[in-house]
């Protein structure tokens, strides 16, 4: 936020600086402070790692992150990849279907593959994107992206389309989950005795673009749980034990951005807002 088309109340303060503006949802992983993941390449990584020192060049051709993970293949999570086309090595991860969509698409062919490597990574399986870090993707309910939709698509599927990242780092779990639409059984059973939950937090109400008028469609339609409300994340995830949650994924129309009834309810339960370049740096090390 601001959206370049939106003059919606929190783009409106963004604009005038009674709030700082926002770049779209990702997260940067390290053990050691100098090997970095990247999870997600929005559309504009390029300024994401521009604002934060850690991930600048050390050397003439350099980058500190050395992998980059996919939760889906909607545009806001790999657009961002059509810029890191300058011949700099990394490792990409993500499960076979989105590395699929990705080869559909011809434009991506500029990631070159002498220099990136691609894995292909099965759900559930244990893998190591740096030294010292193990992750395993996991279904989520989820939708295919919308590029991809014909006619109404099925909503609420758990495939390789849309997935969660949960690490391990010793005896403690972290779970980035930025899109998401329902807290099932199997996932609150997941989640529960993480110490860190990074959570999609899209929408506050499952109606809130359409009252707002600024969209035709649901938060369960777009394929993200509403915060409030019966079946909402708010009262799904207020009942597990968690260390700490965070929701990310907050698109501008949602009010958890400013002050207010809305934020105040996350407070209460203990729950916080992402932003850019919030920094969270776990007992063992890992930020």
């Amino acid at each position: 936020m601001p959206q370049w088309n939106c003059g919606c109340p929190t783009c409106v303060a963004a604009r005038l600086g009674d709030l700082a503006p926002q770049t779209q949802a990702s997260l940067a992983v390290s053990v050691d402070g100098r090997a970095w993941l990247v999870v997600d390449a929005s559309p504009d990584i390029c300024q994401q790692l521009r604002n934060q020192p850690e991930l600048w060049p050390q050397e003439l051709r350099d980058s500190p992150f050395k992998s980059i993970m996919l939760t889906s293949g909607d545009i806001d999570h790999v657009a961002g990849l059509l810029t890191l086309r300058e011949k700099q090595p990394f490792e990409l991860f993500a499960t076979r279907a989105l590395l699929e969509t990705l080869e559909q698409n011809p434009i991506y062919g500029v990631l070159d593959p002498l220099h990136v490597r691609q894995n292909p990574i099965e759900l559930e399986t244990p893998f190591f994107p740096l030294d010292d870090l193990e992750a395993r993707l996991f279904a989520v309910a989820g939708k295919v992206p919308l590029y991809l939709e014909k006619d109404e698509p099925e909503l609420g599927v758990e495939s390789e389309q849309t997935v969660g990242v949960e690490f391990r780092i010793g005896a403690q779990r972290v779970l980035y989950i930025p899109g998401c639409g329902g807290v099932s059984v199997a996932l609150a059973d997941r989640i529960a005795g993480a110490e860190l939950l990074f959570f999609d937090g899209t929408v506050f109400t499952d109606d809130e673009m359409i009252r707002m008028g600024t969209g035709q469609k649901t938060g369960r339609r777009m394929g993200h749980v509403p915060i409030s409300g019966p079946g909402g994340s708010l009262e799904a995830l207020s009942r597990l034990p968690i260390g700490r949650c965070i929701y990310i994924h907050v698109n501008n129309t949602n009010p958890v951005w400013r002050a207010g009834a809305e934020r105040a309810q996350l407070e209460r339960h203990g729950f916080a807002v992402g932003y850019d370049g919030m920094e969270v740096t776990l007992a063992t090390g890992c930020r």
